[in-house]
């Protein structure tokens, strides 16, 4: 008996860093450069999705709650709740220097983003 790959419970963080990114309307918006564990919570808390650029050189990385993603049909792709305008208008920081990902002000101005964001769609 197989297992649809939306039914399991369990996936490899290394299944999900390189898989594509769509906004609800389809359009391809980048890839999930990395994924972030909160380590106390037992959970993952943000994926680390790349914009853009060219074979790594311009893109922009923007950390997204993991409740703002949905998985795919398959294991090679996520959907963003929203769109590319959306995560633009969101806090993004430097590939080269990154946003300590436990920086308290940090995440709770992603939170508050991303909180506005999803309480504005319902």
């Amino acid at each position: 008996m197989t297992q649809d790959s939306n039914s399991r419970r369990l996936l490899c963080g290394s299944v999900l860093v390189g898989a594509r990114v769509r906004g609800e309307d389809g359009e391809d918006i980048g890839r999930i450069e990395e994924v972030l564990i909160d380590i106390n919570a037992g959970r993952v808390a943000y994926a680390l999705i790349a914009v853009g650029g060219v074979m790594g050189i311009g893109e922009k990385l923007y950390a997204v709650p993991w409740h703002a993603i949905r998985r795919g049909a398959d294991d090679s792709e996520v959907t963003l709740e929203g769109d590319r305008e959306q995560l633009e208008r969101a806090a993004r920081f430097d590939p080269l220097r990154w946003q300590d990902p436990a920086d308290e002000a940090w995440i709770a101005h992603l939170d508050q983003f991303y909180g506005a964001v999803e309480s504005s769609r319902h």
